[in-house]
């Protein structure tokens, strides 16, 4: 859940707010491209998940939708969630990378519930990042989060026309005049790039 300003948002199930609609565009429309996580190791995160993934007949029914992407040949954590009122990448991430920050043209407080005060948010970055091959780049308030490298929220779902498909958690979209469907991580790889950003987290500590 995250306060900014006078508003609350809430990460709620994704499949009542972007669930496909009965009548989904043809697919005689655009050719499709199907865009699975970037294989490589994982920039480092700070802290793993809080919530850990569930590997049942189920499938993606309790789960997020999580990816990994590729930004400057790095592999990186990316989430899609929209609970988020904005599109925000980690402190972390910038300075791994050296990307360049800009000024932010509307600063705002942001508050996230399991943390003490308020964020000052004055700060973006544009961010280049592929999936497949999906290529694209989105500017990103800069926050220091621990959940992933980047996290795509409303405001790029919007901009998208995202159709989320509750079952499979898949999301679909049309970019540069091609349809995608973007494919997440099973819940065994989520897992699996928790412990290895737990490996390099405990690395860096004794470095």
């Amino acid at each position: 859940m995250i306060l900014r300003g006078q508003d609350i948002y809430s990460s709620v199930d994704e499949s009542s707010s972007t669930s496909s609609s009965d009548s989904e565009t043809s697919e005689e429309d655009h050719p499709i491209e199907r865009a699975y996580p970037y294989d490589g190791q994982l920039l480092m995160i700070r802290r793993l998940l809080g919530s850990q993934p569930h590997d049942s007949h189920l499938s993606q029914r309790e789960n997020i939708f999580h990816t990994r992407c590729k930004i400057s040949d790095k592999a990186c954590s990316l989430i899609v969630d929209s609970g988020s009122c904005c599109n925000c990448c980690s402190t972390r991430l910038v300075e791994k990378l050296e990307l360049t920050p800009i000024p932010h043209p509307k600063p705002y407080q942001l508050h996230w519930l399991n943390e003490d005060g308020d964020i000052i948010v004055d700060k973006q970055v544009k961010v280049k990042f592929s999936i497949g091959n999906y290529e694209d780049q989105v500017v990103c308030d800069i926050v220091p989060m621990e959940v992933c490298h980047v996290l795509l929220g409303r405001l790029w779902q919007f901009d998208k026309k995202t159709m989320h498909n509750g079952l499979t958690n898949e999301i679909t979209f049309t970019h540069k005049e091609k349809k995608f469907v973007l494919h997440p991580l099973s819940p065994s790889q989520v897992i699996e790039d928790q412990v290895q950003m737990k490996m390099k987290r405990e690395e860096e500590k004794k470095s």
